[in-house]
């Protein structure tokens, strides 16, 4: 296999997997999933080397896992021992912005950070933001993240209108387009965003942009409890104001991010603790954004907010970095596992006090934040004994499953969650998944480890 490897991508694009030069590339950001050790780590650097490179495991019954920028919260990335972790940091070309049709096409190696930039000279956005500005667009396919901004934009998957990608058996598949809409056939595109590498290894990615809005206002308002909180989000959406931002942090974890940012937003003592709900509202001219602000304000008084304050641009801008970051916060405070449930926005209070109790019943500590807009919360859970740790983690799943949720929102199920989706996921489904697994890679060798256990 070395040989048809290093004839696939050259010489100096293959290393041991055991090199302690690619020690860094054998996991990502999940705090629970160890390392492995690939047989190679090899660099691809355009479609047809990929292929050769998926042939050459495939003939020597090798796995494969395919690796972008290593940011990930689910172990997805994390390759099994003795497999080929295929790293696309090669891979990293904007091959196209098109702003009359408003879409671009870039390899999977490419930075959301890159991209957007890209985009924004033709005064273009690409409005995915995950919390991490370094991953690749390749990655954030493979999971479907979402980020901060989903209340408004949606999810990678939202965006997405076309791949290339190599299967199972190093054909080449394209998919979609820069075509709005579709309507021939079955949904290729969208089969493959989210598989997490286990369908296929995407080479190309077509998706589409928006227009970059310059004026932004930021509002912070502290609630006497989540209930209140969660009640006044559903105001805020139906209200037609279209934030592009809604964000629920509790107490705790709102201290926590401002002080990971150096942050200190002057707030009354009695208020830092409360549960707060952060809006940021976003259009094309000053005077639209200011009447939305004031209306914003309206209503979230109205809904019982404790104070409504509007944040300076300076403080406003690092308070939604910060809180973008919050991930680093809680894993510097010593979190022993990040989880990232969605359930209905309805149940989100429900959610939180039945996780909380989770952790009170193992003696673990339960802390939130998350996107209010769309259900999705990010729980850190601190207890560092693995069998309470694991207790706590069954209970959060059973929790939010039974308000009729889902084990992942944005970060994918990955060898993080594997087990939770097998005992919380519809059994009829996960067959379904396994069947189109098995027809697409019949051998078992695109990241078997991941996703279905």
């Amino acid at each position: 296999m070395l040989d048809d490897l290093i004839a696939a991508v050259g010489a100096d694009h293959v290393v041991a997997g055991d090199d302690p030069s690619v020690a860094d590339l054998c996991a990502d950001e999940a705090l629970g999933v160890p390392a492995g050790t690939p047989s190679y780590v090899v660099w691809p650097g355009d479609r047809d080397e990929v292929a050769a490179v998926v042939r050459a495991a495939r003939a020597a019954g090798v796995s494969l896992t395919a690796r972008g920028a290593g940011t990930g919260l689910s172990g997805a990335a994390t390759p099994d021992d003795g497999a080929v972790l295929v790293a696309f940091a090669r891979m990293d070309r904007i091959l196209e912005i098109d702003p009359v049709d408003a879409v671009a096409v870039v390899q999977p190696g490419v930075s959301l950070a890159d991209l957007d930039a890209a985009a924004g000279e033709h005064g273009l956005t690409y409005p995915v933001h995950p919390g991490e500005t370094t991953a690749s667009l390749g990655g954030t396919v493979a999971t479907n993240a979402g980020g901060m901004r989903a209340v408004r934009y949606g999810v990678t998957r939202s965006h997405v209108l076309g791949l290339e990608a190599v299967l199972a058996d190093g054909a080449v598949v394209r998919t979609g387009g820069k075509l709005v809409k579709v309507s021939s056939g079955y949904d290729l595109t969208q089969l493959l965003v989210g598989s997490e590498g286990t369908l296929a290894l995407v080479t190309e990615v077509t998706v589409r942009l928006h227009p970059r809005l310059p004026v932004r206002r930021t509002v912070l308002a502290p609630f006497p409890d989540a209930d209140a909180l969660i009640a006044a989000v559903g105001r805020v959406v139906s209200s037609g104001l279209e934030p592009a931002v809604c964000e629920y942090l509790d107490g705790p974890t709102m201290r926590a991010v401002c002080a990971a940012a150096d942050l200190s937003l002057g707030l009354p003592e009695d208020l830092v603790d409360a549960d707060h709900l952060l809006v940021e509202l976003a259009g094309r001219r000053q005077e639209r954004v200011d009447e939305d602000a004031e209306e914003l304000a309206d209503v979230l008084g109205a809904a019982g907010a404790r104070d409504v304050f509007d944040l300076p641009t300076g403080s406003a801008r690092r308070l939604v970095e910060a809180r973008e970051k919050a991930f680093w916060a809680v894993k510097a405070a010593g979190a022993d596992e990040i989880v990232d449930l969605v359930v209905p926005r309805s149940s989100m209070a429900a959610f939180l006090s039945r996780a909380r109790a989770a952790g009170d019943a193992h003696g673990s500590r339960v802390l939130g934040c998350g996107h209010a807009g769309d259900g999705n919360v990010h729980l850190a859970v601190f207890q560092p004994d693995p069998g309470l740790l694991e207790k706590t983690l069954h209970d959060v799943f059973a929790a939010g499953t039974a308000l009729g949720g889902a084990v992942s929102g944005e970060h994918g199920v990955g060898r993080a969650k594997a087990h939770a989706l097998a005992e919380f996921g519809d059994p009829v489904g996960l067959d379904v998944v396994r069947r189109l697994r098995a027809a697409l890679d019949p051998d078992g060798v695109l990241n078997p480890g991941c996703a279905l256990r």
